[in-house]
């Protein structure tokens, strides 16, 4: 029994905890569990290890990486993680996508980065905001200004409205938990302040401000464009100051077969892809057109968009996102990586849009169209009505507006949770399909007489990845080179030929991506080796052949030669991965 395996509740650390642990039990030859980090408060960094270990060493496979619940309260990212791991494991050998896969690859999954912060949100349902855990609830905020707290004492803490001649808003006629802009010439009415529920500290009476909460922002701690809090909110003191960015930046870097990789965030509803801080000029090569041909069937699968952060979510430039997952692990390693947000409040409410970052005010049809669907989806308990209330400090106001965990951060899990878990894996699935692909062919063994052997191969890269795997891989030197190894007998001598050859990058699909043109070169995606020795006459022998690079795993094959006979074994190498 596997506990906890279902998709219609969120799933809390310790719950999350036990799941993982029945999965190692349950299959026990596909799936390895690795504690690859600590939290600020303990917990551990849970990542999941799966692939068929009988068909060959995981880090001689090209490897996937996947990654979810790195803010806080996208909690739904965890359960599309699991539902692939889940996915995965129970339709090995069912299905034929799902065998190759972890016959040929290896997946590293790590359901929640951010373990404190997803148990606060969760364990503490009145706070649907709040960093890793370096600072709790209350403790977040600090100076004079106004501080989140559950004023009211229902459990949430959400909006307060305060009537006010100079206030921003006013009610709609059509809906009186609509708030809406008041015009600009509007002079005549009943205005009101929107701010969120809390306590002032340290106020002489006049305007407040709200502190901007000390949280940390874990895609910002990364190592690549990092700036400091000054410039950017949430970055940290310094890169990986934050345990649980450096635990997985380290996991990253041990492993150099890692080929793709998917991160999980829950807003808006969209595929995002780089740049963060540059604009699309900044790709090189066929890079761009890496990102669209992958993508494209991300789109397919799920019907989100796919979109530049910088250029289409990123409404003022003068604001990048510095130290984010995406700028470090393609700027700086080259693995081609997407960023998925996976909960589009507005397109289940039926509200059509252009824009994937909403920071404004909708029409008023768009928020009665909001209203209406969680009246619907959550029986009204989505948008908590206005209720007259006494401040202690400000008096009279109302409290009320949206829960927003449960809303615009995360689906409702029973009615929406697994039909996009299931997408959002079929496109995982997909991506990981496209790495490099090595194998050999043509092996063969050919007797020259007086001792002398021709031994040749064909390697050959039968993926829609260069193993190389981008551009930007080889401009940060990080694309290592295909190498070829012939190993036999201490007596054999090379007469034409070396133990070890280099043969630099071999091409994907995606580099023929156009029927064959004369204006356009075609790059290699084979090469064709021969070695001539000399081995003692008349006695048996075994020559070893080893191919590979740490993103296209690493293939191997044996030539056994005993008087006439020649055997040839060929397959992905079981034993050490190292060239």
């Amino acid at each position: 029994m596997i506990r906890h395996l279902h998709f219609d509740h969120y799933l809390t650390y310790s719950q999350l905890t036990e799941l993982i642990q029945d999965l190692a039990v349950a299959h026990p030859d596909l799936m390895r569990v690795h504690a690859i980090g600590t939290s600020h408060r303990g917990r551990t960094i849970w990542l999941l290890e799966i692939s068929n270990r009988a068909t060959g060493d995981g880090m001689a496979k090209p490897g996937y990486y996947i990654d979810a619940n790195i803010h806080a309260e996208e909690i739904c990212g965890t359960s599309v993680a699991i539902y692939t791991a889940w996915t995965l494991l129970s339709q090995y050998g069912h299905d034929p996508l799902v065998t190759h896969l972890l016959d040929e690859q290896i997946f590293y999954i790590v359901p929640r980065v951010n373990p404190d912060g997803a148990e606060i949100v969760q364990t503490l349902p009145f706070y649907e905001w709040i960093g890793n855990g370096r600072y709790l609830p209350s403790e977040e905020q600090f100076g004079a200004g106004l501080h989140y707290a559950d004023v009211n004492g229902d459990g949430l803490i959400v909006d307060m409205r305060i009537r006010d001649a100079a206030g921003e808003w006013k009610v709609s006629e059509q809906d009186p938990r609509l708030m809406l802009p008041r015009a600009p010439d509007e002079t005549d009415g009943v205005y009101y302040r929107i701010v969120p529920e809390g306590l002032l500290v340290g106020w002489d009476g006049g305007d407040f401000v709200i502190p901007r909460p000390q949280d940390g922002n874990l895609n910002r701690n990364y190592p690549s464009n990092w700036v400091p809090e000054s410039q950017q909110y949430g970055s940290g003191e310094h890169p990986l100051s934050e345990p649980e960015i450096a635990a997985v930046v380290r996991w990253i870097l041990d492993h150099p077969n890692i080929a793709g990789m998917q991160c999980y965030h829950s807003h808006s509803g969209v595929i995002l892809r780089p740049w963060l801080t540059f604009p699309d000029t900044h790709f090189l090569g066929e890079d761009r057109l890496l990102y669209q041909r992958i993508g494209e069937m991300g789109v397919a699968e799920t019907d989100y968009p796919l979109i530049s952060v910088y250029e289409d979510f990123t409404p003022d430039k003068s604001l990048k996102r510095y130290g984010s997952s995406i700028d470090w692990s393609f700027g700086a390693l080259g693995i081609p990586t997407f960023s998925t947000e996976l909960w589009d409040v507005f397109k289940a409410a039926g509200i059509e849009r252009n824009d994937f970052y909403p920071l404004r005010n909708f029409p008023e049809n768009d928020w009665l169209k909001l209203l209406r669907w969680q009246d619907e989806a959550l029986n009204g308990d989505g948008f908590m009505p206005w209720t007259p209330f006494e401040h202690p400090q400000l008096g009279p106001v109302e409290i009320g507006g949206w829960r927003r965990m449960y809303t615009f951060r995360n689906p409702p899990p029973a009615q929406y949770l697994e039909d996009m878990a299931r997408a959002n894996c079929r496109f995982t699935l997909r991506h990981a399909a496209c790495a490099p692909c090595l194998r050999l062919r043509n092996v063969q063994a050919v007797p020259l007489g007086d001792g002398l052997w021709q031994i040749g191969a064909v390697v050959d890269n039968t993926g829609f990845l260069p193993t190389n795997l981008s551009a930007q891989a080889v401009a940060m030197r990080e694309a290592k080179p295909v190498v070829v190894d012939l190993a036999g007998p201490a007596s054999m001598e090379f007469v034409q030929g070396a133990p070890h050859i280099d043969l630099g990058h071999l091409a994907g699909r995606m580099q023929r991506h156009t029927a064959y043109s004369r204006f356009y070169d075609w790059p290699l995606s084979a090469q064709a080796i021969q070695w001539i020795v000399r081995l003692p006459a008349g006695q048996p022998f075994d020559v070893a052949i080893r191919a590979g690079c740490p993103r296209a795993g690493m293939v191997g094959a044996t030539i056994h030669v005993d008087g006439q006979d020649v055997v040839v074994s060929a397959g992905r190498t079981k034993g050490d991965s190292k060239l």
